[in-house]
């Protein structure tokens, strides 16, 4: 997946609306896509178009399928930090019952900090994963649980407000407990707040006992350990596996009731069998029904309603192997898909003609589809901040065999640029060097942002092949910034290709320049504006960006390929030599390539040490306190439209879309209907 981040203001936290009473912006209204900005994280709205131009049995999939989806909320909290559910809960509480003053300092601040939680599912920064904290003291915040009603607390049976403030106060003050979500310190287990291993795991341990299940020279090898937590109790280490009577099962047992109603109104026979597999999967956690799925989920690639529901992604797990639960629910946006087809018809040329060792390209590119798609409803991992690419299904073997699906999100890619052209100020005028470079990247840098994106999900993440007997996780936890700066470089390498021209995918042969610019600032300045002073840059992706830049730096200094300019007391990095900076591309384009194939994990790890992590401690302030000067967020994520059933006669006649404006309602509101996991402590 490609991820990308924008940032929004704080509304005053005056007293909350209850969350069926949050505000609904009738369609017909001039539509304000930014609606909430607090801390580093600006909130925004998407649209729906061409929702009318489904059927009516249409509508329904896709109202069940987003039902489905809403589900696996808990899941991911408790995925992501084992007191995540606990503290949410609390602050539902709170919100819903508190009868003190709501208009005071303390309140509101306490409202940024619920939001915060809101938004990145726990109580850990959704992107640079560390913890953070309500601007409040101790005492006010005891005296809020305090002052709510006891029955909608998450209380132990038996416990009192006294006890249970007790534990809660260090979980969410204490700097030093529980201070990242996912460490790459030494002990990357013990120094990780992530939920997937309980107990007194080692790495060493973790890599023994899944090295002892795979097979070698498997060329079909099981995701092993993808949907469990992995336990240790009594000197006894086992899986604690994800499924309908096992560990999340009243989540689990919820999505696959809405799943079973999409699927008596599925478009067509592949998508019923498909989804049957999924339920079977989810039924018994059996990751080879879990490939069965897969491979027939990634054949379809005809049906105009798609979804994505599962334990999918491992960028959160410092060992690269457990995933994360996620869905979105989409629609073919058959227009920009046009572009999207071109990219995956020429497939074969692009993984010919990459830079790469012959040992390394796939033969026969074997089913690779993309498209664009309209996304109707983000959850769990995509929520609120989603990708707006995504290349699936994960497993090598099967891209190899079966191929892949390659999706832009473009109502989302809409969404971000008019929710920046509401904004006043911009970074590109701030951290761009001249004039020339600001009107580049004004007059192609959506286009080929777009083009990128494109190549990154639908060519990059789908190129490529293992050597025989390399085993997929053997990158472990380098993996997910490795295969993220293999995408980026395959999208930057063709963005500059002629090829983009004569195939009509982008306009003027010079759009590929405003990426390049774009792209080289971003990893080498701006995305250090998310990061907090003094800490290293921990996010798979922007290590894959930091990665890629500095590496190109350092490469092409002695010639100026990237030149660094400082005027003014302000640091500039300018690109003097384009094609040159794209031969570097391709040359650690290949270099990345052959240690996936090869499973080189000390070349990779060298690679991702020493240009992706550490950051310049003078450079990080200056670009913070140039952006903060802005007032930009550089974070961003969204509201969900909610899908309404029209009844009538008690016959469901049509579902339309409503566009709610109220960050806090609308957890407010998955919180009461969609919550089905205990908060344990």
């Amino acid at each position: 997946m490609i991820c990308i981040g924008l940032a929004g203001t704080l509304a005053a936290c005056a007293p909350q609306q209850p969350a069926d009473e949050a505000q609904v912006q009738p369609q017909e209204q001039e539509f304000k896509f930014l609606v909430d900005e607090f801390a580093d994280l600006k909130v925004m709205r998407y649209q729906i178009p061409e929702w009318d131009q489904l059927t009516l049995q249409q509508k329904a999939y896709v109202y069940y399928l987003g039902e489905a989806a809403k589900c696996g909320r808990d899941i991911l909290a408790d995925q992501n930090f084992k007191y995540n559910l606990t503290v949410r809960k609390t602050i539902e509480a709170v919100i819903e019952s508190y009868q003190g003053d709501r208009e005071c300092a303390d309140f509101q601040n306490f409202m940024v900090y619920a939001k915060r939680v809101f938004f990145s599912n726990g109580i850990h920064h959704h992107y640079a994963e560390d913890k953070f904290f309500p601007e409040v003291s101790e005492a006010y915040f005891a005296d809020l649980v305090r002052g709510c009603d006891a029955t909608l607390l998450p209380l132990n049976e038996g416990e009192s407000i006294d006890d249970f403030i007790a534990f809660l106060t260090p979980v969410v003050f204490d700097r030093e407990l529980y201070k990242i979500r996912r460490s790459s310190e030494e002990d990357i287990i013990a120094n990780s707040a992530v939920n997937f291993y309980d107990g007194d795991i080692t790495k060493a341990e973790v890599e023994d006992f899944y090295g002892k299940m795979r097979k070698p020279n498997d060329e079909t090898p099981i995701s092993y350990g993808l949907n469990s937590k992995l336990v240790k109790k009594d000197g006894q280490i086992y899986e604690d596996v994800y499924k309908a009577d096992g560990l999340y099962g009243d989540a689990i047992n919820a999505i696959i009731g809405w799943l079973q109603k999409a699927n008596e109104v599925a478009e067509n026979d592949i998508q019923r069998d498909y989804t049957q597999k999924l339920i079977d999967y989810y039924t018994t956690g059996d990751l080879k029904t879990w490939d069965e799925y897969n491979i027939a989920w990634v054949q379809d690639s005809l049906s105009t309603i798609d979804f994505v529901n599962g334990f999918i992604e491992d960028y959160g797990d410092p060992m690269g192997m457990k995933a994360t639960w996620e869905a979105i629910v989409d629609y073919k946006d058959v227009e920009a898909t046009a572009i999207s087809n071109i990219i995956s018809e020429n497939a074969q040329w692009f993984e010919d003609n990459s830079p790469v060792d012959e040992r390394f390209k796939k033969k026969e590119c074997k089913g690779v589809s993309a498209k664009s798609i309209i996304v109707t409803t983000l959850a769990g991992d995509c929520f609120p901040a989603p990708p707006i690419g995504i290349n699936l299904p994960n497993a090598d073997w099967i891209r190899k065999d079966y191929g892949s699906k390659s999706v832009t999100i473009s109502n989302l890619m809409v969404a971000y640029d008019k929710a920046a052209d509401e904004s006043p100020r911009s970074a590109l005028a701030e951290f761009a060097y001249s004039q020339d470079e600001i009107d580049l990247c004004k007059k192609f840098g959506s286009e080929s942002d777009v083009i990128h994106t494109n190549l990154h999900e639908c060519l990059g993440h789908g190129s490529g092949q293992l050597l025989p007997g390399v085993q997929p996780g053997a990158l472990k936890e380098f993996s997910s910034t490795l295969e993220e700066a293999r995408a980026d470089l395959f999208g930057l390498y063709y963005c500059a290709d002629p090829k983009m021209v004569e195939l009509g995918i982008l306009s003027d042969p010079e759009a590929y320049k405003a990426e390049f610019a774009g792209y080289i600032r971003n990893g080498l300045m701006t995305q250090l504006a998310r990061v907090e002073l003094g800490k290293d840059v921990t996010e798979s992706h922007m290590q894959n960006r930091k990665l890629i830049s500095e590496w190109c730096y350092e490469h092409g200094m002695e010639a100026k390929v990237i030149e660094k300019i400082v005027e003014n007391g302000k640091t500039y990095f300018v690109i003097n030599d384009y094609e040159a900076l794209r031969n570097l591309f391709g040359e650690l384009l290949a270099e990345v390539q052959r240690i996936k194939s090869e499973g080189d994990y000390e070349a990779g790890k060298a690679l991702v040490e020493k240009y992706a992590v550490k950051v310049d401690p003078v450079l990080h302030k200056e670009v913070k306190e140039r952006y903060d000067a802005l007032g930009l967020r550089p974070y961003g994520g969204f509201i969900n439209p909610e899908i309404v059933p029209v009844v009538e006669n008690g016959e469901t006649v049509d579902y339309k879309i409503e566009y709610p404006d109220d960050f806090v309602g609308q957890h407010m509101n998955y919180g009461k209907n969609y919550s089905f996991l205990k908060a344990r402590h």
